[in-house]
């Protein structure tokens, strides 16, 4: 398998099993509170990771004002992804939210078309409405017709999932900026995200209650802030040796893996349904990134 593909993989694996975990063992925790233990946690993993990789200069060449603007923009924008997604997390069985939240490229799309002058194929308008379906089928129950199109517009779990993914896609797009146009460093920018999440979180998370549990999940948040830190890397690693409409469907399918995972140890309801959900939002995602 050629490293690039592996790396996607491997990426794919570990965030599926990192949006199974965030369910299974931090439910209890307010969504700031959760972001911030994470985020801290993997901005002080990757730090050494970045400062041992990482041999170039900071800034590339000729970087100016914008350079700066994006990068926090775009760190701003995953705290407000990443908070919307964890309380749809609190809100839904991961098996529902998971199809609907790894939607991005359904948004990223549409933004390229604006701001890049992308032009979409025939096998990414069929990718955008077979994702679309995918959102249907996951509010899908028995002898339902049109009450799965009410459902995702009223249920607060489904919005949220849909603004998460809409943001990340967003933010998808400044991150090809920043890794492409601008030239910036994965090493770079990487511990700025992890640390600008944190710090715009932290007023709100400190004004909060924090279970009492907190203490003790410590070694947990450190061992999911690390799952963080090497998927990101790991991804950013993906985009480096395959193209990023390549590497972008394999890891996406992180939302089968949570799906299968919430089905199977969790016992969630409606497991094949949102399963069939699941493989549809891949199936799309594949669609629009190969087309």
């Amino acid at each position: 398998m050629d490293l690039g593909l592996a790396y996607s993989v491997v990426a794919a694996l570990l965030l599926g099993t990192y949006l199974y975990a965030i369910k299974r063992y931090f439910e209890p925790y307010p969504s700031v509170v959760y972001v911030l233990l994470v985020e801290a946690a993997a901005f002080g993993w990757y730090l050494p990771i970045a400062l041992f990789t990482f041999d170039g200069p900071l800034l590339p060449a000729g970087a100016g004002i914008e350079l700066p603007v994006v990068a926090v923009g775009v760190s701003l924008l995953t705290a407000v992804a990443l908070l919307s997604f964890v309380a749809a997390l609190r809100r839904g069985a991961v098996s529902y939210v998971a199809p609907i939240s790894k939607l991005v490229p359904v948004f990223v799309l549409p933004i390229e078309v604006l701001a890049l002058g992308e032009i979409l194929s025939p096998l990414q308008v069929a990718g955008v409405l077979t994702a679309t379906i995918a959102v249907y089928v996951a509010n899908y129950e028995p002898g339902e017709l049109l009450e799965p199109f009410r459902r995702a517009l009223v249920t607060p779990a489904a919005q949220l999932a849909l603004l998460s993914a809409a943001t990340f896609g967003v933010v998808d797009v400044g991150k090809r900026y920043l890794m492409q146009e601008l030239s910036l460093a994965p090493q770079v920018f990487l511990p700025v995200l992890f640390g600008l999440v944190s710090l715009s979180v932290a007023p709100l998370a400190l004004r909060r209650e924090w279970p009492d549990r907190t203490r003790r999940d410590l070694p947990r948040f450190l061992a999911a802030g690390l799952i963080v830190a090497i998927a990101n890397h790991i991804v950013l690693l993906a985009f480096q040796l395959v193209p990023a409409s390549i590497a972008s469907p394999i890891v996406n399918t992180q939302a089968v893996v949570a799906v299968i995972l919430g089905g199977v140890l969790l016992r969630e309801e409606n497991f094949g349904i949102r399963l069939v959900a699941a493989g549809l939002a891949v199936g799309g995602i594949a669609m629009i990134a190969l087309g």
